[in-house]
């Protein structure tokens, strides 16, 4: 019998998310068989504390027969809590998978995540498996896109072996392969933006840099047809998340059906992706030069 795949769970102060979670993950056959570590980031401030220790006493009281919960003792922010955590996971079992506090997933998502670890574990083309899928239309079962992602994923030690942590680095191989371009989905999305935030510490984001290495190493990641997430986190909780709801999916309930499809990147689904973007580019743009004429509406009139 193949051994489950740990689940690693990132939490930091939202204790009701967290409990959601913690639910969804429940309802999965696999999940009292899977090593369950939960990392628990520490408070910025005095504010944050009790929610932080609420979150804490809730992970702890969780019912699980294999379960570690590693409290930080300081705020490590995200990207350092989950660098650490997949490699320290990833060291000791091999693979991981990997969820944060906001995300309510399928009950049938352990079950894809593993069967899919197993079936690509030694393709050295694949880097990882990916649990989240835009809310597209049309895309087939299962598909590959070059890069690698950040909701709902799972890898192998030799695919996070290749994550690089220099940002700097990551953007001298992009222009010097000439992979800019593609990095930005052909113009679908300001990638390339978010990378030159992260090297000029305007944002602190692993998942940045973990598409920009795997893109660099040219390496695919398995995505479901249906999203087997629904991010609970675009509700303005989040430090790296607003109120936005255009990137929203429902988790489905049906089982993800794994077949031998060719180990290439689906020119449809990426299509399929850069429309879907721009659209949401588009939409946002639209809603901040709303949002910021009824600002500038008001001012105004106050100052009348």
């Amino acid at each position: 019998m193949v051994s489950k795949a740990p689940v690693v769970l990132f939490t930091f102060n939202r204790p009701e998310h967290t409990r959601a979670t913690l639910e969804s993950l429940a309802r999965n056959a696999e999940f009292g068989e899977s090593p369950l570590v939960i990392y628990c980031d520490g408070a910025r401030n005095d504010a944050e504390a009790s929610q932080v220790q609420e979150t804490r006493q809730l992970v702890h009281a969780w019912p699980h027969p294999d379960k570690v919960v590693i409290e930080r003792d300081r705020n490590w922010g995200l990207a350092n809590s989950i660098i650490d955590g997949v490699t320290s996971v990833c060291d000791a079992h091999g693979s991981v998978i990997v969820l944060e506090d906001d995300m309510v997933v399928s009950r049938f998502l352990l079950e894809y995540m593993n069967a899919a670890l197993e079936k690509y574990r030694d393709d050295e083309r694949v880097i990882s498996i990916h649990g989240y899928s835009f809310p597209v239309t049309g895309l087939p079962e299962t598909y590959f896109i070059k890069g690698a992602n950040c909701q709902s994923w799972a890898t192998w030690k030799r695919g996070w072996n290749l994550f690089e942590a220099d940002s700097q680095k990551l953007y001298d191989e992009l222009t010097r392969r000439d992979l800019m371009t593609r990095f930005d989905l052909n113009g679908a999305y300001p990638y390339r933006r978010m990378l030159l935030d992260q090297i000029h510490n305007r944002v602190d984001s692993w998942a940045i840099r973990w598409y920009a290495s795997a893109l660099i190493h040219d390496k695919l990641t398995l995505y479901p047809g249906l999203s087997l997430i629904h991010n609970i986190g675009w509700d303005g909780s989040g430090r790296h998340s607003d109120n936005y709801s255009g990137l929203t999916t429902s988790a489905s309930d049906t089982p993800v059906k794994l077949t031998d499809i060719e180990v290439a990147e689906s020119a449809p689904a990426l299509e399929a992706w850069r429309k879907y973007l721009k659209s949401v580019r588009r939409e946002r743009i639209l809603s901040s030069i709303f949002s910021l004429k009824k600002i500038l509406r008001f001012i105004s009139q106050r100052l009348k």
